[in-house]
């Protein structure tokens, strides 16, 4: 028996017993270890995680007796019991007989506490394994001995690796099933070898094991004598966890939260994501760079001689420097960077593609930042490790790409620090999480342009003419009236000697974007590039009239963000398609429905009508002069 045995295991039973305060006590300071399971469909992914739970004894009565009733529904009493009872918890995976969600479990041994994640095996569900994997020390791979390496091994192996999951179990599950043959193992341990190799996997522990009969998972097998490594409790006790081996490396704490419950005492709250800190410590605070002193590192049970990589902390200063939530605590002598340009490795987990150019909320430890993504460099096939074209990524793809962020990051590259390399992609309007990214480098292109500081400020401006900036944005479809109302809003301003300039959208193709087509990602440079412009004119203190379909929330929003608050009016001319068309001014909604005009708004591209506009006119009911007054009227207020 191995110190992890059910034997061992009823003596922490008695310990328990005997003196529970001694047990919780060595209880607390175990290490904790968190993996995965992966791999392909049906490898045994959640019988495995089931047997380390049935033999640990870490379940309670109510699972016990829960999953003897349910082996005796699917009529296994007599026989084997079906361990993945004990991990597929919700109803759509037992209807199916596959693991859809990440399910996470917690169990415990004499040496280590652990928390496993048995992630899905299909690849429309490869989003969830990439949630699983990214807080993993380590991953066990599955394998059944039967099938040998697949595409999913392929894809999850590539995936672990290119997160940073350093420590890998290639785990041959079923060797029951080909009655325990050496050969077998040996032939599917050197093909992933080879594959191993190939992606920059460095290193793997191979064990040929069956979940379901308990081979080499707790204990050695009788019924494989030919192997002679670790089982694989053994090895999950001793590998080392990412916490021990960060606390080598330079002190790095993201800020969550400043913490003054009275005038006495101001701390910065925190998750050391690395390194160590102490009393006495000299500390950089990033991105403003003023340092300090470290005065006491505090924790609800006390102040704490030193703290180490993983602990949740407070750290007082001696001096009151300017720190809030989203800045970084770092040595002062060896600081992470900071930069604004680079290029990300990104793992797409929407429905939706990838819009190129358009605004999404990037998070990053307690980082979060308004960020464009460029046009792939190129996706990968992570069964070929070929690197193709693209000019956007779909649901579960992999790829490279330069992305740029509205302010600077406090980042070190994912390959030495998660905490600061890794982030998610959140669409603005949804809030859904579309895309996990691995910063790889920032691109030195920016570290050479500064800020000119003028003294004509942009207040300045506005006060010689003598007026508030504004955007007046017109949107909707086309032949609704945007330019005609715009026109003739501009022409009462001007008579009201308001300072102003009018960009239309037909007319700006004609000079700044005539470069740009019509499609998603043309239609999103666009709009980008316009209220770059308008915000130009909006800092010289004019009053910008823009005139585009704009047929986006997302870059209107965009846009709005570009602004001071209050200086963005949404005006939605609110015009029903059928009535645009009839107008058919140009001829357009002719030719797009006899589909010489493609990507045409209304027809085959969409719009996202205004939810919230500062200004709605309808051009059924009010003539353009009407509508111009109206508008007139409602600014002015």
């Amino acid at each position: 028996m191995t110190e992890s045995s059910p034997d061992t295991i009823y003596e922490t039973d008695a310990l328990i017993a005997e003196d529970i305060d001694a047990y919780l006590e060595t209880h607390q300071h175990k290490s904790m270890l968190r993996f995965i399971t992966c791999g392909s469909v049906d490898d045994g992914k959640s019988t495995l995680i089931g047997r380390l739970l049935y033999d640990s004894k870490m379940i309670f009565e109510d699972q016990l007796a829960a999953l003897e009733t349910d082996s005796k529904k699917v009529g296994t009493q007599g026989q084997d019991i079906d361990f993945a009872l004990l991990v597929d918890g919700l109803a759509a995976e037992r209807e199916q007989g596959i693991t859809i969600d990440v399910a996470y479990r917690f169990f415990t041994t004499e040496k280590r506490k652990f928390i496993v994640a048995d992630c899905p095996g299909h690849e429309q569900y490869t989003r969830n394994m990439v949630t699983g994997a990214s807080t993993a020390d380590l991953a066990v791979i599955l394998i059944d001995a039967r099938k040998g390496v697949l595409v999913q091994t392929r894809r999850h192996s590539f995936l672990c690796n290119l997160l940073g999951i350093k420590n890998i179990v290639l785990a041959v599950n079923k060797m029951d099933l080909v009655d325990y043959d050496q050969a077998t193992f040996d032939a599917i341990v050197a093909e992933y070898s080879a594959f191993a190799e190939e992606i920059g996997i460095e290193a793997f522990t191979a064990v040929p094991m069956s979940g379901l009969k308990g081979d080499n998972i707790t204990a050695p097998s009788d019924n494989m004598p030919w192997y002679d490594g670790p089982v694989l409790i053994d090895h999950l006790e001793t590998v080392p966890v990412r916490s021990a081996v960060n606390r080598d490396k330079p002190f790095r704490m993201p800020v969550q939260w400043v913490n003054r419950p009275n005038l006495d005492f101001r701390g910065f709250s925190g998750l050391i994501a690395s390194g160590t800190v102490k009393p006495g410590d000299e500390l950089r605070v990033l991105p403003s760079g003023k340092t300090s002193t470290v005065k006491s590192v505090v924790t609800f049970d006390g102040d704490l001689e030193e703290g180490v990589a993983g602990q949740a902390v407070t750290i007082c200063l001696d001096d009151e420097v300017d720190c809030s939530r989203g800045d970084v605590l770092a040595t002062a002598d060896n600081p992470p960077q900071s930069a604004d340009q680079f290029e990300a490795s990104i793992v797409w987990m929407d429905e939706d593609p990838l819009q190129v150019g358009r605004g999404y909320w990037l998070k990053l430890g307690t980082q979060m930042v308004s960020v464009t993504v460029q046009s792939p460099k190129y996706e990968i096939n992570v069964n070929t490790l070929e690197q193709l074209a693209a000019k956007t990524l779909e649901l579960n793809s992999i790829g490279v790409a330069e992305i740029t962020t509205d302010t600077a990051l406090t980042f070190e590259p994912y390959s030495e620090n998660r905490s600061l390399g890794g982030f998610i992609l959140i669409d603005k309007l949804t809030n859904r999480t579309v895309g996990a990214g691995m910063l790889n480098f920032s691109l030195r292109r920016a570290q050479n342009v500064h800020w000119q500081a003028v003294d004509i400020t942009r207040e300045a401006h506005a006060e010689k003419k003598n007026q508030k900036p504004l955007v007046l944005w017109f949107t909707g479809l086309s032949g609704s009236g945007k330019s005609t109302i715009a026109n003739e809003v501009e022409k009462r301003l001007h008579v009201m000697n308001r300072h102003t300039f009018l960009l239309d959208g037909d007319n700006v193709r004609h000079g700044l974007n005539k470069d740009l087509g019509f499609t998603e990602a043309d239609r999103i440079e666009n709009i980008r590039r316009i209220g770059e412009v308008a915000k130009l004119m909006a800092d010289a203190g004019l009053i910008v009239l823009t005139a585009f379909i704009s047929p986006f929330r997302a870059e209107r929003q965009m846009v709005r963000d570009m602004l001071p608050d209050g200086e963005f009016v949404e005006v939605f001319v609110d015009t029903p398609l059928e009535v645009a068309e009839e107008r058919d001014v140009k001829g357009l909604y002719k030719k797009a429905r006899s589909g010489e005009l493609k990507n045409f708004t209304g027809i085959d591209s969409p719009y996202e009508a205004p939810e919230a506009a500062e200004v709605r006119v309808n051009t059924v009911e009010m003539s353009a002069e009407e509508a111009a007054d109206y508008i007139i009227e409602q600014i002015l207020k």
